[in-house]
């Protein structure tokens, strides 16, 4: 049996919160103690709180004045009102409320019924009942009502990588499930980007917003967590990263990602997602022979039903890549092709060094026949370019093939580094006419003076 305790300033706030759960008939009062009770399981709101303030002093130096209480039995619990009314009184006399007025009302709005407890911690001379060591007090009188009513203990478990990860369960205790799906997602799976992060999180029946603001005249940047049914619609209120943990954070996504892009090899997923599409003749043929390699397909569809978003799920690996990164051929354009169209698409063998966590270059172009010498010695020659969206690609002797760029202003070189093919033979003198970045005297004092300037700007004026 878990027990959580809050404490409040609002007793009316709490008494109302109550009372529209038996008005909605998702919940029912139990017992009183002190407070009037009609025994029709019904509440007066106004008669209640009226009745509360009866023993109110009128002068205490408490500001939280009211404790709210829940104590949430094992599912497996099977216990009837009268246990759950005696299992009450014997909990708040042992913590030391026995002769304060408090509400028991049980709550029917989730599979896993439990009460709440509303009381007041000011007493009538105008002290107050301590809340010191509530936590640990409240966790013995539990354990020990737990050995005497024969109820399932409730042990915190160890979150370890190789737990198995299970759906939220909407009759059990929806926060920690959450915080702990969240911490093994992010033990196990790598992902880049928040996409894919929801990928994953929901198949658990997890979904995740980023939150961006400004209070106060500073920014804010946040995310929020939600459980989900199996249809997509959320179950139970929406928690803050920050009431889960710090793995759960911006901060703590935002550096998993940007460490995954580092460590991400796509070559054993594509390989595997390849030879379930060469095997397959369909939607449902390819799910299912992506199911028996361990993968798992996201797709997502527009309102009029065509795939907007294709993620590949490989739990053999630990990633999550959206279909471009695999290839064109991946897509969700290409998908959405096959499955309505039949188009087929022609998958395209992995390249040997094919860059991790990128996406793979259109093989398909027509190659350039010409084949440059190889210059270990020249760094700038490599096979490896860099597309105009600053990714990684490869290619084997491509015509597209870029010099890498300068990656700081003070650091260049009067080496010339141009194309991969500056290294064949020509005529004598030709040399001179290469194009490429090369050694620009001009520019390179530009960047001197530059450089000059940011010096002086960090030293200050001159007093």
């Amino acid at each position: 049996m878990v027990a959580k305790i809050s404490l409040g300033s609002s007793l009316y706030g709490a008494i109302v919160y109550n009372g529209e759960k038996i008005n909605k008939e998702k919940g029912r009062v139990l017992d009183t103690n002190k407070i009037y009770n009609d025994g029709s399981g019904n509440i007066d709101i106004h008669r209640a709180f009226e009745d509360f303030k009866r023993w109110m002093p009128q002068h205490t130096k408490a500001e939280k004045t009211m404790m709210h209480i829940s104590l949430n039995p094992h599912p497996d619990d099977c216990l009837s009102e009268m246990q759950y009314t005696q299992l009450a009184h014997e909990y708040m006399e042992k913590m030391g409320f026995a002769e304060m007025p408090y509400i028991i009302v049980k709550h029917a709005d989730i599979d896993r019924h439990h009460i709440h407890i509303v009381a007041l911690r000011v007493r009538p001379d105008g002290s107050c009942i301590s809340d010191k060591n509530n936590f640990y007090r409240s966790k013995e009188i539990t354990r020990e009502l737990e050995r005497k009513y024969g109820l399932h203990t409730a042990e915190r478990q160890k979150i370890t990588p190789d737990m198995p990860i299970k759906k939220i369960d909407p009759s059990g205790d929806i926060k920690r499930q959450v915080a702990n799906t969240v911490k093994m997602v992010g033990m196990r799976y790598k992902f880049q980007t928040i996409g894919e992060y929801n990928a994953i999180l929901g198949l658990y029946n997890i979904r995740c917003e980023q939150t961006d603001g400004r209070v106060n005249g500073r920014e804010y940047h946040g995310l929020v967590y939600f459980a989900i049914d199996d249809n997509g619609k959320t179950i139970a209120s929406p928690f803050k990263a920050s009431r889960l943990g710090k793995f759960a954070s911006r901060t703590a996504i935002d550096g998993r990602m940007e460490r995954a892009k580092d460590k991400i090899d796509i070559r054993p997923t594509r390989q595997a997602v390849s030879e379930a599409m060469a095997e397959s003749s369909g939607k449902d043929d390819f799910i299912a022979k992506l199911k028996e390699r361990n993968i798992d397909l996201i797709l997502r569809y527009t309102d009029t039903g065509r795939i907007y978003g294709a993620t590949f799920i490989d739990h053999n690996t630990g990633t999550v890549l959206n279909g471009w990164r695999l290839g064109k051929e991946f897509s969700a354009n290409s998908l959405e092709k096959w499955f309505t169209a039949g188009e087929k698409p022609s998958v395209i063998p992995v390249a040997p060094d094919v860059q991790q966590g990128q996406p793979q270059p259109d093989m398909q172009s027509t190659p350039d026949t010409r084949q440059p010498p190889q210059d270990n010695s020249q760094s700038g020659n490599s096979q490896s370019s860099t597309t105009s969206g600053g990714q990684n690609t490869t290619g084997s002797g491509s015509a597209t093939s870029q010099s890498q760029p300068f990656s700081q202003p003070q650091s260049r070189t009067r080496q010339n580094n141009s194309s991969a093919y500056d290294d064949v033979p020509t005529l004598p003198g030709l040399d001179l006419f290469q194009t490429g970045p090369g050694f620009d005297p001009q520019e390179e004092a530009f960047y001197r003076e530059l450089q000059r300037r940011r010096k002086k700007k960090r030293r200050g004026p001159k007093l």
